[in-house]
């Protein structure tokens, strides 16, 4: 069971992407991002995992600083999560320059511990509007220990699942192995009620309003 923290001033990037890997469906639009958490269950190297997929509301810098602005829920989410996925787009370098003091945010609430991170560069379709490189991006994931992934949530639906597998893949080896933290004296429950139905809920209330948009073109 794992838990995503995401960057930054795009609040439906990673949405899209969440919605990318569990429905392999797109949709450009959704509502504000409510910080819903989703649950299912997946098959990796043949043994079945319960996955928990939490999508957070954004962080940002402080004004003229390199320190973020946390919500409450983010500093739960980290707590708990088992695995990460820093999300960036490749057309806004300030989505980009965040991770870095995320990164530095979530290692001072784990010192020790080892857990997977995928840097996950989106918008990979718009080359035209690059603002952050290739090179740029995969040299900040070797910095901080993770891998990278450079997809398009509008269309490469399969680059974006091949992602999410792998990290997967890395989790589970992880805590199969026992690299864990052990998180004593972190009285902090898991988040409860995963909520599928309120994706279903979200993806049927953006198709309406595309398809409202489209009769009154």
């Amino acid at each position: 069971i794992w838990a995503l923290i995401k960057d930054p001033s795009f609040s439906h990037s990673f949405t899209a992407l969440v919605v990318r890997f569990l429905t392999k469906r797109f949709i450009g639009d959704y509502e504000a991002n409510t910080g819903a958490l989703y649950s299912r269950k997946f098959t990796i190297d043949g043994e079945q995992i319960s996955l928990q997929v939490q999508d957070t509301p954004f962080v940002s810098l402080e004004d003229d600083t390199d320190s973020i602005c946390c919500q409450e829920q983010i500093n739960r989410s980290i707590y708990w999560a088992d695995g990460f996925v820093f999300v960036y787009s490749i057309t806004d370098y300030e989505s980009f320059r965040v991770l870095r003091p995320l990164h530095q945010h979530i290692r001072r609430i784990h010192p020790n511990a080892n857990i997977p991170l995928l840097l996950m560069a989106n918008k990979g379709d718009l080359l035209r509007a690059r603002q952050v490189s290739s090179k740029e991006g995969l040299q900040l994931a070797t910095e901080l220990g993770g891998t990278y992934s450079e997809v398009s949530a509008r269309e490469n639906g399969e680059g974006v699942h091949e992602a999410f597998q792998q990290l997967c893949q890395e989790l589970c080896r992880s805590i199969g192995s026992g690299n864990g933290e052990k998180r004593r004296g972190l009285h902090l429950v898991r988040p409860k009620s995963p909520n599928m139905q309120d994706l279903k809920r979200r993806l049927k209330q953006a198709l309406t309003s595309k398809g409202k948009s489209a009769t009154t073109l």
